[in-house]
């Protein structure tokens, strides 16, 4: 269960056996990305097809947090596994278009979009 005192928080979930969803929610900065970085590092590996990182309920995306997705996006490249994120709302799809980062993500706009691509 997540930390009620946590900026932000992680829940894992499958949409396919070999393919993990974190859902991201609260504030994800400086204090709280390891919040995001453990579960990547814990699932981004070679025995899963894809990692779908779920920004739905973010309500700020701050660099520390980038450089959490980044990294995990790095290490999918590595393991060959495929990195989706989801985004929508403007306080994470905003810092991620301000960056050029969206060139680098595979991002889609609901969860029922990444649902169908991994069905």
């Amino acid at each position: 269960m997540p930390d009620p005192t946590a900026l932000a928080s992680v829940v894992v979930d499958r949409i396919a056996p070999d393919v993990v969803v974190l859902h991201v929610s609260g504030e994800l900065d400086t204090t709280s990305s390891s919040e995001l970085t453990t579960p990547l590092d814990s699932h981004v590996v070679s025995a899963n097809r894809a990692v779908v990182v779920d920004l739905g309920g973010v309500k700020f995306l701050g660099s520390a947090g980038l450089e959490a997705l980044v990294l995990g996006q790095q290490r999918a490249t590595a393991a060959g596994v495929d990195f989706v994120v989801v985004a929508s709302a403007r306080a994470a799809l905003r810092p991620i278009e301000a960056t050029g980062l969206n060139s680098v993500f595979t991002i889609l706009g609901t969860m029922d979009e990444a649902a169908e691509r991994y069905a």
